[in-house]
C-alpha cells in the first residue's frame, strides 16, 4: 500500500514468562487467585514464621487493614499526600520515595472513584522470615474508574505486605508477590517513573514526564484515528480512549512478540479492561481498553495503527465471544477504509497482496493458531472476509453480526448458528465465498 510501513497490531492475549527471583506463594482464604506455579521458590513452606491466627483473629486484621487502604483511597482523591503516606514504613526511605512517586503519579489520573480492599491472604516465607510474626501479605484490589475515559470502574490487583507494630498496620513490602498477579493488570502507567498525562478532547495519552512533545503528538494524532474509526463503526462509540505510550516495557504487558511460526513484533495492543479481574482470571463484562505502544515504537506511531486498536477499542464493550477473524478483520477493515479517506493513499498494493498470496490457499477462517503460525496471513486473509462480508451484506449488517456473536457466540454451534442467521453461511461457506471474492 502506498503508506507509511505497516506495523502489526494484536489485541490477542500474550503469553508469559516466568521470572527470576520470583516469592513462592500460597494462597488461602476464599479469593480466586493461583494456589502455586512457575515462580521460583526463595523459600521453604516449613519457614513460614506467622503463627497461626483463629479465624475472629483474621477477620478482625482484615477489617483494619481495609480501613487503612480506605483512607489511602481517600488521600488519593483529596490530594492529602500525608495521609497517603502515614501507613508507609518510615525506616524505609526507598518505599517511601516508590510510595511518594505513586501517589504523584494517580493524583494525574483524575479518578472520579477509587477504593482499595484486600481480597484474600498470600503466604510468603521469605517476608514472614524478614518482617517477623504480624507480616500480612495479601492481595489487594484495586477498584478504580478515570473521569472521561472509564464508562464503569474496572478492576486490577496489587500485592502488598504489611506488618503490626505498636497496634498499628504498616506497609513494609510493595511488590513481593508481584510475579503472582494479573499479567498485564498490575503493572500499571502509574506504577513506574514519573508520568505526564496529554487530554486532547476525549483523548488522554500518558507518556513518560521527559517525552512530553511526543505525548502531544500522539494526542493530535489519537484524535484523528478517532474520527475515522467513528466514520467507519455504524455502532456507535464516544472517542473516549486511554493511549499509553512510555519507555517502560513492563506496563501492562510482558512479550511483544508473538507467533509460533513466523511471529511478529507488536506495535501496540490493546488491553481490556473488565468490570473485576482476580489474579488475571478475569470476571465480569468487559468495560473498555487501554491502547498499549510497543515501547521501542512509540516515537514511530502512525494513525492507521491507531485506527486498528481504537476499533478494538470501540467494540470490546460489546462483548468477548467474537471469533478473532472478525475482531481483527474488522479493525482492518477500519483502518483501510480510513487510509482511503485520503485521496493520496490506497491500500491496492494491499489488496493485491492478500489477492494473490493469502486467498489461494485459503482453506477456513483464521483462528488463533493460524494468527500464531503467520500473522500477515492471518490478518489480511481476516480482514478479506470483513470486505467481503461489507460487499455482501453492507457494514450496518457487519456490525450487528458483530454484536450478536459478541455476547451470544459461546459455543461453535451458537457461532455457526449466528453466522447462518446473519449472512446465510456455514463458516465453511463463508470460507469458501472469501476465497473467490476479487473485491
Amino acid at each position: 500500500m502506498k503508506h507509511p510501513r505497516r506495523l502489526v497490531a494484536a489485541v490477542a492475549a500474550v503469553a508469559i514468562t516466568g521470572a527470576a527471583g520470583a516469592v513462592a506463594v500460597t494462597r488461602s482464604g476464599d479469593g480466586s487467585g493461583p494456589t502455586g506455579g512457575t515462580a521460583a521458590v526463595l523459600g521453604a513452606p516449613g519457614n513460614q514464621t506467622t503463627p497461626e491466627l483463629s479465624e475472629a483473629a483474621k477477620k478482625s486484621r482484615q477489617r483494619e487493614v481495609d480501613l487503612l487502604l480506605g483512607k489511602r483511597a481517600v488521600a488519593v482523591l483529596s490530594g492529602d499526600l500525608e495521609g497517603f503516606l502515614a501507613a508507609v514504613d518510615p525506616k524505609q526511605p526507598k518505599l517511601v520515595a516508590r510510595q511518594r512517586l505513586l501517589f504523584v503519579n494517580l493524583r494525574k489520573f483524575r479518578f472520579s472513584s477509587l477504593k482499595y480492599f484486600t481480597a484474600d491472604t498470600w503466604a510468603a516465607p521469605q517476608l514472614a522470615e524478614k518482617f517477623g510474626p504480624t507480616t500480612y501479605t495479601t492481595r489487594v484490589m484495586m477498584r478504580y474508574q478515570i473521569a472521561g475515559v472509564d464508562p464503569r470502574p474496572v478492576q486490577t490487583d496489587l500485592g502488598y505486605t504489611f506488618v503490626q507494630r505498636s497496634n498499628l498496620w504498616l506497609l513494609v513490602e510493595d511488590g513481593g508477590i508481584d510475579e503472582t498477579l494479573s499479567r498485564d493488570g498490575h503493572r500499571q502507567p502509574w506504577d513506574f517513573q514519573e508520568v505526564e498525562l496529554v487530554r486532547r478532547g476525549k483523548v488522554v495519552v500518558v507518556v513518560d514526564r521527559r517525552e512530553l512533545a511526543l505525548g502531544r503528538k500522539i494526542a493530535r494524532i489519537s484524535e484523528d484515528a478517532v474520527d475515522a474509526v467513528r466514520r467507519h463503526w455504524p455502532r456507535g462509540w464516544d472517542g473516549s480512549v486511554m493511549v499509553v505510550a512510555m519507555a517502560e516495557p513492563r506496563v501492562m504487558a510482558t512479550l511483544w512478540t508473538t507467533g509460533n511460526g513466523r511471529g511478529w513484533t507488536i506495535a501496540a495492543k490493546a488491553v481490556t479492561l473488565y468490570d473485576r479481574d482476580q489474579a488475571g482470571r478475569t470476571k465480569g463484562a468487559p468495560v473498555g481498553s487501554r491502547i498499549v505502544v510497543n515501547p521501542a515504537l512509540r516515537k514511530e506511531l502512525d494513525e492507521d495503527l491507531l485506527v486498528h486498536e481504537m476499533t478494538h477499542v470501540a467494540t470490546v464493550p460489546l462483548g468477548g465471544q467474537v471469533p478473532i477473524w472478525l475482531a481483527e478483520g474488522l479493525a482492518e477493515y477500519v483502518r483501510c477504509r480510513s487510509v482511503e479517506d485520503d485521496p493520496q493513499w490506497t491500500v491496492d498494493p494491499y489488496r493485491r497482496s492478500v489477492r494473490s498470496k493469502y486467498l489461494p490457499g485459503m482453506k477456513k477462517l483464521p483462528d488463533s493458531a493460524g494468527f500464531d503460525e503467520n500473522g500477515d496471513r492471518a490478518y489480511g486473509q481476516s480482514w478479506w472476509a470483513v470486505e467481503y462480508l461489507a460487499d455482501d451484506i453492507g457494514i450496518k449488517k457487519v456490525a450487528a453480526l458483530y454484536a450478536d456473536l459478541a455476547v451470544h457466540g459461546t459455543s461453535e454451534a451458537a457461532y455457526s448458528a449466528i453466522l447462518k442467521r446473519h449472512t446465510g453461511k456455514t463458516p465453511a461457506g463463508l470460507a469458501a465465498a472469501v476465497r473467490k471474492f476479487r473485491g
